[in-house]
Parts: C-alpha cells; structure tokens; sequence
C-alpha cells in the first residue's frame, strides 16, 4: 500500500494527440506520439503499443491521459517523455483512457 502522499506526486495531465507515426524499431508493434498539454507544458513525446486497438487516424486528435512528469525514458531510438495511460483488454493490447468531453488541455488529474 502507497500513502497518499505518494500518489499526489503522480502528475496526470490531459493532453491530445496531434502526431502519430508508425515504430517500426519497437520490439512489439508500437506508434510513436506526439501530445500536446497547451501552453504550460507544450508538446511532449511518448511511445505506446496501441497499435492492435487504434489505427493513426483514429488516434489524431484523441484527448488522453498521461504522466507527465516521470524520467524521459529511451524507447529503442526513440525518447519517450510521458507516459500515455491504458488498460489491457481481454488481448492484453491497451485501450487508452480517454475523455469523450473535450477538456482544456493541461488539466491535472484529481
């Protein structure tokens, strides 16, 4: 068990996906994103295996959660920066967790 203190040093911001490109260098099948959380964070990098659930196009545009204040992390050649938030399905492929209201970019999780 965590103590709350804990988990209020997880930042969740919302963010949407303005560029998805294919990752062919991923040791499983990924697409490389990038998010934009408006003006006070700006556009971030991050990697996800979400390929088995969403082509690119469905992808563009889609408002996601993520972690935006974990180690950059190096993802083969690419810089992962947040970390996108899903869930496995009954594949174990991951389903993002995504708002269907449009919210203000940057918003914190609470």
């Amino acid at each position: 068990m965590i103590a709350f203190e804990d988990f209020e040093k997880i930042d969740i911001r919302v963010g949407r996906i303005i560029k998805v490109e294919d990752y062919p260098e991923a040791r499983k099948p990924s697409y490389k994103l990038e998010i934009d959380f408006g003006q006070k964070i700006g556009i971030k990098k991050s990697v996800g295996q979400f390929v088995a659930n969403y082509t690119k196009e469905e992808l563009r545009g889609k408002i996601v959660g993520c972690i935006v204040n974990l180690p950059v992390r190096q993802i083969g050649p690419a810089v992962s920066e947040v970390l996108t938030l899903g869930f496995p399905d009954e594949d174990g492929n991951a389903v993002l967790i995504s708002p269907t209201k449009e919210l203000p970019l940057g918003g914190k999780m609470f």
